[in-house]
């Protein structure tokens, strides 16, 4: 049974000249929320965490998603993998908090061990006292059971139904269109990454990331020299949409100092920028001597966490050096995310008024939003 009127959603994936947007159940509904994770989240490519959040070999945290609990781990391979955080014997949650995982995790009930492949290493007494074997306990059978996923740009990708085409096939359009960025990339360090939590759904962060009609009255200072004029819409139907600006020209540093640049870019990027919204749940950012991605957890239908890490294109970019330069940038950034912090809670707010038709949306300012609202109503009309 759905808990909205699908004929609704016919409005939504009308032209954007004459479309509405998504309903208010969309924001609010418990029930529509839960069935959002299965036909949106878990059917698709989703943003689960960070490849550096696990940067060296036996390093493992735990994770929720989708409601299920989840392991991250890194092999000695230098591998992420995602698995379910159940032990194959009893259901036994494997992974409390994010540790360093010595040889082998070990279930704490009856103590199965699995490695970081996820494979089943040992279980004692499994066919009695001091018979750590038992004929009918394969253990290639019962290695923990394995999420699909795949690291871009830092970003750990899974796939929880396993029914979507692979990652590259699926991100060829945004892979292509940034071609140039795919060359190695740092992390900056502890300094490069925060969190901000936010009373919205975490839909409303996405549509309004992707557009940039709100440079003047939400973020002045950024507009005093990236003005609206300076934008250009990106719409790609049923993947991502976002902005881009051609004005790029950052200044953190008094003495002459800049950021190093990626290696081997086109001169489009020379003052070019580009915001993209890769559907369902990662915000990505790409400048010529920095990147930044946003992945953005959903913690209920009216709560969002944004974890926001930094970039740069080499080492050297993330040492000390550079230290004051990297935390300017990391702040200027924060403030211009803490603006959208009142836009995306007053709709929210807004979205409380059962009248609120969901909107109109302007055909020449729009259309990126638009993208977003058609792309998930087409996965609810085959609920």
């Amino acid at each position: 049974m759905t808990v909205f009127d699908k004929k609704i959603l016919q409005n939504v994936t009308r032209p954007v000249a004459e479309a509405r947007g998504l309903p208010n159940s969309f924001y609010t509904d418990p029930d529509t929320y839960q069935l959002e994770q299965r036909k949106v989240m878990a059917a698709t490519w989703a943003g689960l965490s960070f490849a550096s959040y696990v940067p060296e070999a036996g390093d493992a945290m735990p994770i929720t998603f989708c409601g299920s609990p989840l392991i991250i781990a890194r092999g000695d391979d230098n591998q992420v993998r995602v698995f379910l955080n159940a032990c194959r014997h009893r259901g036994m949650i494997l992974l409390e908090e994010k540790r360093k995982i010595e040889g082998a995790l070990r279930c704490p009930y009856h103590s199965w061990c699995y490695d970081l492949k996820g494979r089943l290493r040992a279980t004692p007494h499994v066919g009695g006292p001091g018979q750590n074997a038992h004929e009918d306990i394969r253990r290639d059978e019962l290695g923990l059971t394995e999420i699909r996923s795949r690291v871009w740009r830092d970003v750990i990708f899974v796939n929880m139904d396993g029914k979507a085409p692979s990652f590259d096939e699926h991100a060829s359009t945004l892979i292509g269109r940034w071609k140039e960025f795919d060359q190695p990339m740092v992390h900056g360090g502890p300094d490069s990454g925060f969190k901000l939590n936010l009373k919205t759904n975490w839909k409303l962060a996405v549509e309004n990331y992707c557009e940039s009609y709100h440079l003047p009255w939400i973020h002045p200072g950024l507009n005093a020299y990236s003005r609206l004029e300076d934008h250009y819409d990106i719409v790609e139907p049923d993947m991502f949409s976002g902005q881009g600006t051609v004005v790029y020209n950052p200044s953190l540093s008094d003495d002459g100092r800049k950021f190093a640049n990626f290696q081997g870019l086109s001169r489009k990027w020379d003052t070019g920028a580009e915001y993209i919204s890769f559907f369902p749940n990662v915000l990505f950012g790409v400048h010529r001597d920095h990147a930044f991605a946003i992945l953005l957890e959903s913690t209920g239908p009216q709560t969002t966490t944004e974890h926001i890490e930094l970039y740069y294109a080499n080492d050297d970019m993330c040492g000390p050096a550079y230290a004051d330069m990297r935390e300017k940038n990391a702040a200027m950034w924060k403030e211009i995310f803490i603006e959208d912090i009142g836009v995306v809670e007053g709709m929210q707010k807004g979205r409380q008024g059962d009248l609120f038709d969901g909107g109109k949306f302007s055909p020449a300012m729009d259309a990126p939003t638009h993208c977003f609202h058609d792309w998930v109503a087409r996965r609810f009309e085959a609920v």
